[in-house]
């Protein structure tokens, strides 16, 4: 093996701007023999930035393929996930939605007593869960229930496209949503959802319901004392 040979198709290779790990794909060398040979090359402003814009393209390829990797890993252990659940029973239904109404429910103040189940939030999913536990668990009624929507003025002109939005979630028809609010806007804020992804927030009410708020506060209780054993 002529290394003289070599050494010089190297530091020819390094000074068009070839990067190691392309030299070393045509010149079968260690990489600690290609370094002695290339250290003392300069290299122009063009070299470099070929070698650096290699780089960073080589770069971006791994963090894609890593951020891929990433990705399928997270779809299979959500796939995996989905199995533990399986099929909800009617008890843990139950369950489900009186820790989701301590979470999320409005309470019976000691000052106030007489009020009834409120519920309020803006994730579609967290509210026709809500509205299934209402009546499959609570036996409530559609006439029952009351819609109330919070919009920030500045999408008061996208108010019936939030309504059908909401019609279509929870499968209610859109003349059940009449009570609509509009707050100002923070045009500081740091919400993510500001454009056309923004729905407002959607409260449920449900009529007559001080018999069934105070139950739903006794089972919470039930569920605190077991913790607490």
């Amino acid at each position: 093996m002529d290394y003289a040979a070599l050494k010089t198709q190297a530091i020819n290779l390094r000074k068009e701007g070839f990067t190691y790990s392309e030299i070393l794909k045509q010149i079968p060398v260690a990489k600690s023999t290609l370094s002695l040979w290339l250290q003392d090359i300069g290299l122009s402003k063009k070299q470099t930035h070929r070698i650096t814009t290699k780089q960073l393209i080589a770069a971006q390829r791994g963090g894609e393929a890593k951020r891929q990797q990433r990705i399928t890993r997270t779809e299979q252990i959500h796939k995996d996930a989905l199995k533990d659940i399986g099929v909800i029973s009617k008890r843990e239904l139950w369950l489900i939605g009186v820790m989701l109404y301590w979470a999320e429910g409005s309470k019976e103040k000691s000052h106030h007593f007489g009020s009834g189940v409120r519920f309020t939030n803006s994730d579609a999913a967290m509210i026709r869960l809500f509205l299934r536990w209402l009546a499959d668990i609570c036996n409530i009624e559609k006439q029952h229930i009351i819609f109330d929507i919070t919009i920030h003025t500045n999408h008061k002109h996208r108010t019936p496209d939030i309504i059908q939005y909401w019609a279509n979630k929870t499968g209610y028809d859109p003349e059940y949503f009449t009570h609509i609010y509009y707050k100002q806007g923070n045009p500081k804020t740091n919400r993510t959802n500001v454009g056309e992804s923004y729905y407002g927030i959607i409260r449920i009410s449900v009529r007559a319901s001080s018999t069934l708020l105070r139950r739903i506060a006794g089972w919470t209780k039930g569920v605190i004392e077991w913790a607490e054993q």
